[in-house]
């Protein structure tokens, strides 16, 4: 005790006996035992002055003992408002409000009326402090909570209380905290911010808590997951442009195989191919050489298709210096034979060779590399612009980069100058590049400056009277997509009457506009698809434009309809190459409006207009419509009406009118069925491009879902087509378009099960992979590498998004149209291909250990939202795992046994976990204690509570301090464990002592709840002390008083019975034997004499001074009243027992305490009632 707090006991004691105040000495005493008999000095006021002094309002014949109030709390008993200066007594106004709350289960203590559990003692020029403290510990409650435990834990954060205020407290008094507390860590909200969890300890949660409240960019989780940067050694491997993925991840995702591997050589356009030719005997040496070209020149279509393929394997995945440039992988069109590995070139001359064929092959392999750079990186316009290339012939992979760094958001950084100088320059790539990378950037925001750069492009929105620029057809094929992606989803008028009439533009005049038309008419239905995206039939303020109608007459063909606006004067002059009349051009056109009317209706279930999509029904009508069309018209049909598309085969023969049902060839006929009045070809064509259009719309309405249905089914169809090709009748349905279809089916295939890497899809890819010969050309090699990068999007950590904006940039990227060769744009711009960055979204959720800061395995389960189609329904999966929609979701909770369990609840919104995806989508775990994690344990059989199957106290014993690293990494208890566990030699009278240590640790390491180690200790001095009657001051006694009454108060009891495995001291036999030692110690005292200054006390005699520690703890324990109580209770004459225990019942005295006071209160000393 401090030398302060004694002087102080000591002038307290003094005051109180001058003023004559018996009740306060009695409390004085009872605490200080031993100082109170040492002051002697008797009192020197006179008694007529005591009698003229005030006492002020607030004082109290009865002292205010705070752990007096708590044990009245604990047992149930009415209790006054407990009196606190402010700004003075905050800890005891803090304990006071937290047990109300806590044991009395008193709401609205802690909300802002602290007056009722509270009397404030002030004066009057204190009142303003006063209600400004009265804010900080009132408590608005911000998160979830469901409990009092939790309240009041976010309440104690709220006012600022931490660990090392919980620390200061005494043990018996912090117990009630300590018990929320570690209510709280079983279950808590991921929610909750970093003190609270701090506070719980629960490190995974606070470090969650902390990394999401960083900002985007400065976030650590590169440093958690980051790969490690190659060595020179890897130079062969450096320049594929694959070697930063994240290696750690993958392998807990793909841990069985090397597929991560095969993916990385069936991508690699870095390294010559082998051109593998045999020499016939009666080919000459030239001949010979020509071949080896030739083949080259196959392959090479094959590798200029793979840059598309890697954009999607390593999306994401980088964070770029920015003092270097960004390593662009080589394109190498070269080729070795063996056996002697000479080279093959196919620049010598010796056959032809396509001019700029590997023009947009660069493009695409500028565009993979820029998509390695993650949202998150820090990247600003000079190092943009320091990345330009000095040679010339690098421009087009630049061009590429522009659009990636668009595609990822980072193209908003770049000045407005310098795209003005990219612009100027007239190199048609860096123009599609930036319009549609700046385009994408400003997804949905009608950026004024935006639009205005993209209308330069387009003349239709020029007016008449400007200059006429001469802008290259795929720029303005880029620029309309351009605007379809800015306006996205704001059905803006202007813009849709124009785009309208684009579909429809005619050629001319003159010798304008008469190459590749095909393409701006169907950017153009794609461009107001996007505008007017799901809005159906709700386009407010569009009822003139007839846009449906106007649509369908495109589709179907008739009588074009005069030029409106201000452009007709244009289209008064015919084209002098192309003459249409004035019929609608169908074969130009029906692309377009198709997919404008499947994303003006998307999800919509409008069957008006799903009617007019659906396919002919006679032979007729049949022979009137490209077979390739109705896949589109199939797919636009399912679109509208997406709440039908069912997963199986039933569903999606449905689709294929009832003539090609009927007169449908078997797959594997021999010979063909004759037939004068149908033509089979038709048939067989309509019947393969139905069926792929059904698999395309089962590939969106499933993306990204892995649902096992839909994967069947396409796998089924893949198969199917697979056997078609090789079948005896495959030239009815002509091998191109058999190839087209099942190009279609393995792009449906990685949609449903994008991200998720599945065995049998890459095993298909690669099977097309080697397929090089024959009807095989770039545009089918395209769509077989992208299905594959699609598999693996962004090494497993992206999914395919089903919202509207997401199928809009799928519809885009995957539209079912592949070019024939490199530089084919004829039906379809090449550079649109990656707009499916735009529906890619992080899905992973990679768990992480918080103390080894390492991706690991952890069991997780997930709920699912009751739907239409299904009832909620929980399921368990081992993350690392590709998360489901997270708006298909209910909750996540991270499952025990191994670790400590944790629930995101996603009913009150996504945008905590979406935080958490968006960052790495690391979510810190924390290993429970004595468990090993997945990986080096995958049964659950090593973990030490798995082996000690034996008797709990054996178990104990045979607990070896070495062990405890198995249970914590809290170097503090490590420490413990070498100091006091450990055994020496001649160990005598501290063998006792050190086994209870032992067993004490042992508790609470595998309850986990180590803080209760320093609690168990101070218990267990403080009985010894009372054993060896040294006991000087009466505060340790109370500290276990209380301990005792909080376990067998009402709420507690309560608690355990609704969950009687959670709890401190569960298992232990701690508390009943020390409770046992104190009840025998002071029994023991009472019996060898103790009753005599008992019976001295209570009669107001003063009792013997070696006796005085001893009875003031009898009196606390037993909680005794003081001598001026009993006499005001009226216990003179009882003659019985039952009379005692009557009027006892008034003073609040235990039973146990009126059994050993009975015998002196009924004037009976010897006889004790024991």
């Amino acid at each position: 005790m401090g030398e302060g707090l004694r002087s102080l006991v000591v002038l307290l004691v003094q005051l109180a006996r001058d003023l004559k105040l018996e009740a306060y000495m009695d409390y004085y005493y009872r605490d200080y035992p031993a100082l109170v008999k040492t002051s002697r000095q008797t009192c020197i006021i006179d008694q007529v002055q005591t009698g003229f002094m005030l006492h002020p309002s607030f004082f109290s014949a009865e002292p205010p003992s705070i752990f007096q109030w708590l044990s009245s709390c604990l047992k149930g008993e009415g209790v006054q408002p407990y009196p606190y200066l402010p700004g003075i007594c905050e800890r005891s106004k803090l304990v006071v409000l937290s047990v109300a709350l806590y044991i009395l289960g008193d709401e609205s203590a802690v909300l802002n009326e602290a007056s009722h559990y509270l009397y404030k003692i002030t004066s009057g020029q204190r009142k303003q402090p006063m209600e400004q403290d009265d804010k900080r510990c009132s408590f608005k409650s911000s998160t979830s909570v469901s409990s009092l435990a939790e309240k009041l834990v976010l309440w104690m954060t709220s006012v600022g209380f931490t660990l090392r205020d919980l620390e200061s407290l005494p043990f018996g008094v912090a117990l009630p905290i300590r018990d929320a507390i570690y209510q709280c860590r079983e279950q808590p909200a991921s929610d909750w911010p970093e003190a609270v969890c701090l506070l719980i300890g629960r490190q995974d949660l606070s470090k969650q808590a902390w990394e999401g409240s960083l900002q985007k960019g400065k976030s650590s989780v590169g440093t958690v997951l980051s790969s490690d940067i190659p060595s020179a050694a890897e130079s062969e491997e450096d320049e594929d442009g694959m070697n930063d993925m994240n290696e750690e991840v993958m392998s807990l995702i793909w841990s069985e195989d090397l597929r991560v591997q095969e993916v990385r050589r069936l991508l690699q356009s870095a390294r010559p191919v082998r051109v593998n030719v045999v020499q016939m005997p009666e080919a000459s040496d030239h001949e010979y050489i020509e071949e080896k070209e030739n083949r080259l020149l196959q392959l090479c279509q094959r590798t200029m298709a793979l840059p598309v393929g890697r954009g999607m394997f390593t999306l994401f995945s980088y964070h770029p210096v920015p003092t270097e440039q960004l390593p662009i992988p080589k394109l190498n069109l070269t080729g070795r034979a063996p056996p002697r590995n000479t080279t093959v070139d196919l620049n010598s001359g010796n056959i032809d060779v396509p001019p700029n064929m590997a023009c947009w092959a660069s493009f695409h392999n500028g565009v993979a590399a820029g998509l390695k750079i993650a949202p998150a990186s820090q990247i600003d316009s000079a190092w943009i612009v320091y990345n330009k290339p000095k040679m010339a012939e690098l421009a087009n992979e630049y061009a590429g980069f522009l659009m990636a760094l668009g595609l990822n958001g980072h193209l908003t950084k770049l000045a407005t100058l310098n795209i003005h100088d990219y612009l100027t320059k007239g190199h048609e790539m860096t123009s599609i590049g930036l319009l549609l990378g700046v385009s994408a950037a400003k997804l949905g925001t009608m950026d004024m400056a935006i639009t205005r750069l993209l209308s330069i492009h387009i003349p239709a929105l020029l007016p008449p009277t400007s200059t006429e620029l001469d802008v290259p057809h795929n720029v303005q094929v880029a620029a309309v997509v351009g605007i379809g992606l800015v306006y996205q989803g704001t059905a803006h008028r202007h813009t849709a009457e124009v785009l309208l009439a684009e579909i429809g533009r005619p050629p001319g005049p003159e010798m304008e506009y008469c190459t590749d038309r095909e393409s701006y008419s169907l950017a153009s239905g794609l461009a107001l698809g996007m505008v007017c995206l799901g809005h159906g039939s709700n386009l407010i303020g569009m009822s003139d434009l007839n846009v449906p109608e106007q649509l369908y007459q495109y589709m179907v063909g008739g009588h074009r309809r005069f030029q409106a606006g201000m452009h007709r004067e244009k289209h008064k002059s015919p084209s002098y190459q192309i003459k249409e009349g004035d019929t609608i051009n169908v074969d130009v056109t029906c692309p377009g409006a198709t997919l404008a009317l499947a994303m003006i209706y998307l999800k919509t279930n409008n069957r008006s207009i799903a009617d007019w999509l659906k396919a002919p029904d006679t032979m007729y009508l049949l022979d009137f419509v490209k077979p390739e069309f109705l896949l589109l018209r199939t797919l636009a049909r399912c679109l509208i009406l997406w709440d039908d598309i069912l997963p199986n085969s039933k569903w999606v023969n449905s689709n294929v009118p009832q003539i090609i049902r009927e007169n449908i060839i078997s797959l594997h006929a021999t010979e063909l069925p004759s037939s004068e009045d149908l033509s089979l070809e038709t048939l067989a064509q309509a019947h393969v491009y139905i069926i792929a259009g059904a698999c395309l719309s089962l590939g969106f309405r499933f993306a990204g879902s892995e649902n096992l249905a839909a994967f069947q089914c396409l796998y089924k169809y893949a198969t199917d087509f697979l056997k078609c090709l090789s079948a005896p009748t495959a030239s009815i349905t002509g091998h191109y378009n058999l190839e087209t279809c099942l190009s279609v089916l393995l792009l449906a295939l990685a949609m449903v099960m994008a991200g998720s890497g599945n065995l049998k899809v890459l095993q298909l890819c690669r099977f097309m992979h080697k397929k090089t010969g024959g009807e095989m050309n770039y545009g089918f090699h395209l769509a077989h590498h992208m299905a594959l990068g699609l598999l693996f999007l962004g090494g497993g950590r992206y999914s395919l998004s089903t919202s509207n904006s997401s199928i809009a940039a799928l519809l885009c990227a995957l539209y079912p149209h592949f070019p024939v060769h490199s530089t084919d744009n004829r039906y379809h711009l090449q550079a649109l291909r990656h707009l499916y960055v735009l529906a890619a979204e992080p899905r992973l959720l990679t768990p992480v250990d918080v103390d080894s800061n390492t991706p690991c395995y952890a069991l997780i389960e997930v709920t699912y939202k009751g739907t239409q189609w299904y009832g909620e329904a929980t399921e368990e999966l081992m993350a690392p795992t590709l998360l489901p929609e997270l708006h298909l979701l209910k909750q996540i909770r991270v499952k025990g046994p191994r670790y400590w369990e944790l629930l995101i609840d996603l009913s009150k919104g996504t945008t905590h976990l979406q935080s958490i995806l968006s960052k790495g989508g690391i979510l810190y775990v924390k290993l429970r204690a004595g468990q090993l994690s997945y990986k080096e344990d995958p049964m659950g059989w090593r973990s030490l509570l798995a082996q000690t199957v034996t008797h709990r106290n054996s178990e104990a014993r045979a607990f070896k301090p070495e062990a405890i690293s198995a249970f914590t990494s809290d170097p503090a208890l490590f420490s413990f464990a070498d100091y006091f566990c450990k055994p020496t030699v001649n160990m005598g009278q501290k063998q006792e002592i050190l086994d209870l240590f032992s067993s004490i640790l042992y508790e609470c390491v595998t309850q986990e709840n180590p803080e209760m180690l320093p609690t168990y200790i101070a218990i267990d001095q403080a009985v010894r002390r009372l054993e060896r009657r040294e006991m000087s001051e009466t505060f340790e006694l109370w500290q276990m008083k209380l301990v005792l009454e909080f376990f067998s108060s009402r709420s507690h009891q309560e608690r355990m019975s609704r969950n009687p495995t959670r709890g401190l001291f569960m298992n232990s036999e701690f508390l009943p034997v020390m409770k046992c030692t104190i009840d025998n110690t002071l029994d023991q005292w009472l019996q060898a004499g103790g009753d005599v200054s008992l019976h001295s006390y209570l009669s107001g005699q003063a009792p013997e001074e070696s006796q005085l520690s001893m009875l003031a703890c009898f009196l606390i324990y037993h909680s005794v009243p003081t001598p001026g109580q009993l006499a005001a209770g009226g216990l003179e004459g009882s003659r019985n027992f039952s009379e005692l225990l009557l009027k006892l019942r008034r003073l609040r005295v235990p039973v146990r305490a009126l059994l050993r006071l009975a015998p002196l209160l009924l004037g009976n000393p010897q006889a004790m009632v024991l």
